[in-house]
C-alpha cells in the first residue's frame, strides 16, 4: 500500500475516491481474465488527459511503475499488476469527445466501450468495423493497446486500420499528439502505428481519432458443415482464392461443437429446446460434422446474390454436408450464436484454458490444425481450436487442471511445440490478443536479436525509467 504522504499527492491531483487503497479496491484489479494475481499499491482512476499526465509525473517522481487497465478483459496478463505498482485505470474516462459523420470520424477517450462507437455510428449510417468477441464490454483503449481484431478483419482490417490520430503521455511525462484528421498523412513519423498494439509500454493513449465507414445496406451468414477439419480447411482456402471478400469467415473443430453442446446453447440459439426450426433438425447440426464454417457477406443489397453465390461455390466440395443461410436478424443472430458462446462454453471442459491466439498463412492452416490435434493426442490434452480462419488467426485452447502437475507439465511442453510448428509454417505469435506476460518467454524464437534490441531501445526513448507497464511485451 502506498505511505499516505504519497496517496495524498496522488488524492490532490484526482480526489480522494479516485485515489484508492481499501483491501475491496485493491484485490479487485489484482488481476486481469489471466489466471494469477498480484495486489497494487494503490488504484488511481484519472478522469481526463490532463490527470493522466499528473499521475505519470507523480510515479516517476516516486519511481512508481504503472499499470494501465481498461476492462481487465486481456488474457495474456496485459494489465496484471507487478510487485510495488499503481494501477491506472481508464474507466473514468469515458466520453465521446466528437462525432464528425460529414467527416466519418468519431474522437473517443480509451474508457469508452467498443460496441457502443459502433451503436452511435450507425446511427448515421456509418460503422466503426473492428469487432473483437469482447466487443460488448472491452474498452476502446484496450483494442488499441493490443491492436485488436474480430471475425470482420477479414474484410475491413485490424483496430490500427481505422485510427487516424492518437493523444498520449509518454513514460518520461511528455504529451503527445500523433496523426490527424485526415485518411491521408503522411507527415513525420507515424507515431500513431507504433503506439498501437505497443500494450501501455511506450505510452499511455488517453484520447484516439478512429475512422469510421459506410455501414453495409445488407448483411447475410452462412453456416457450413463438413465431415473433417481438412474438408474444411480446403474451403476456407478457396474461399480466399476467389474475388468475392467475406466479411467474416470464423472456423470451429470438433471439440468446439462439443463444448457448445456442453455449455447447453445450440447453434441454433436454442432451437434445440423448442424442437424443429426453418434451420436445421432439432440436434442442430449435421450428423457427422467435424468442423463448421461461418461465412458471413456483406455490401449493397443488389449485390448480395453475387456474393453469396460466388462464396457458395467456392464452400462446396469434399467432405460438404450441410450448408444453410440466414437472411433476417433474427436469422443472423441464430446462426452466431454457438460461436459467440465458444469462450464461455470451453470453460466447461476444464477449469483453466491456456489460450493461445496464433496465426499462419491461410495456405498453412490445415497443416496447423491437423499437427495441434496431433498434440492434443500425443500430450493427452483437450485443445480447442476456433477462431479467424480468413486471415489463418486460430485461438487454440489448451484446457487443463492447474492442480495437476503432470497435466501441466504436458501442457507446457506441448506450448512450446505450438509455437515452434506456428514459425515453422510461417506464422506469428499473436494476431489480436497481445503479448503481456505469457508469451514474451517465445519473442526470440520469432524476433531475431538485433530487433529485439532496437526495439528495448525504442522503448527506452519512450519510458527511459521503465516505468509503464514493466515486464510485459518484451522479454528481460
Amino acid at each position: 500500500m502506498l505511505p499516505p504522504a504519497i496517496l495524498a499527492e496522488f488524492a490532490a491531483l484526482l480526489g480522494t475516491e479516485r485515489a484508492r487503497t481499501d483491501a475491496d479496491t485493491l484485490a479487485l484489479y489484482a488481476q486481469d481474465e489471466t489466471p494469477g494475481r498480484c495486489t497494487p499499491e494503490a488504484v488511481l482512476f484519472p478522469s481526463s488527459h490532463e490527470q493522466v499526465a499528473g499521475c505519470v509525473r507523480l510515479a516517476l517522481k516516486h519511481k512508481l511503475p504503472i499499470t494501465p487497465r481498461g476492462a481487465g478483459s486481456g488474457n495474456v496478463g496485459g494489465a496484471q499488476p507487478t510487485p510495488g505498482s499503481v494501477v491506472l485505470s481508464f474507466e473514468c474516462m469515458n466520453r465521446i469527445v466528437e462525432f464528425d459523420p460529414a467527416n466519418r470520424l468519431i474522437v473517443v477517450e480509451p474508457g469508452v466501450v467498443t460496441q457502443d462507437i459502433d451503436r452511435l455510428a450507425r446511427t448515421a449510417g456509418l460503422m466503426y468495423a473492428p469487432d473483437p468477441g469482447s466487443g460488448a464490454y472491452s474498452r476502446i483503449g484496450g483494442n488499441l493497446a493490443m491492436n485488436a481484431a474480430g471475425p470482420r478483419a477479414v474484410k475491413y482490417g485490424v483496430t490500427r486500420d481505422h485510427v487516424l490520430g492518437l493523444r498520449a503521455v509518454a513514460g518520461d511525462g511528455r504529451e503527445l499528439r500523433t496523426g490527424g484528421r485526415t485518411s491521408k498523412y503522411a507527415t513525420g513519423y507515424d507515431l500513431t502505428r507504433l503506439l498501437i498494439g505497443s500494450e501501455g509500454t511506450l505510452a499511455l493513449i488517453t484520447e484516439a481519432t478512429l475512422k469510421l465507414m459506410p455501414a453495409p445496406e445488407r448483411t447475410v451468414s452462412l453456416r457450413v458443415c463438413y465431415a473433417s477439419d481438412t474438408a474444411a480447411c480446403a474451403a476456407v482456402q478457396r474461399i480466399m482464392q476467389q474475388p468475392v471478400v467475406p466479411s467474416a469467415l470464423e472456423f470451429m473443430d470438433r471439440r468446439s461443437i462439443e463444448a457448445i453442446t456442453e455449455y447447453g446453447v445450440s447453434v441454433e440459439a436454442n432451437v434445440m429446446r423448442s424442437g424443429r426450426s426453418q434451420f436445421g433438425a432439432a440436434e442442430g447440426l449435421a450428423p457427422g460434422t467435424e468442423a463448421v464454417l461461418m461465412v458471413e457477406a456483406d455490401g449493397p443489397a443488389e449485390d448480395i446474390p453475387r456474393q453469396i453465390a460466388a462464396l457458395e461455390n467456392a464452400l462446396r466440395g469434399d467432405g460438404l454436408l450441410e450448408l444453410q443461410t440466414g437472411f433476417t436478424p433474427a436469422e443472423i443472430q441464430n446462426l452466431w450464436t454457438a460461436r459467440k458462446s465458444l469462450s464461455h462454453a470451453v470453460k466447461k471442459i476444464a477449469p483453466l484454458k491456456i489460450n493461445e491466439d496464433v496465426v499462419v498463412p491461410v495456405s498453412r492452416l490445415a497443416e496447423l490444425v491437423a499437427a495441434i490435434d496431433a498434440m492434443g493426442t500425443l500430450h493427452r490434452l483437450p485443445i480447442v481450436s476456433f477462431g479467424h480462419a480468413g486471415n489463418g488467426n486460430l485461438h487454440v485452447n489448451l484446457m487443463v487442471h492447474p492442480d495437476d502437475e503432470d497435466e501441466m507439465a504436458r501442457a507446457e511442453t506441448c506450448l512450446r511445440e505450438l509455437v515452434e510448428t506456428v514459425l515453422r509454417l510461417g506464422g506469428t505469435l499473436s494476431g489480436e490478443h497481445g503479448i503481456g506476460t505469457k508469451k514474451r518467454q517465445f519473442l526470440p524464437l520469432e524476433i531475431e536479436p538485433d530487433t529485439l534490441t532496437l526495439m528495448r531501445e525504442l522503448r527506452r526513448v519512450f519510458d527511459p525509467q521503465g516505468i509503464l507497464n514493466p515486464g510485459k511485451k518484451l522479454p528481460d
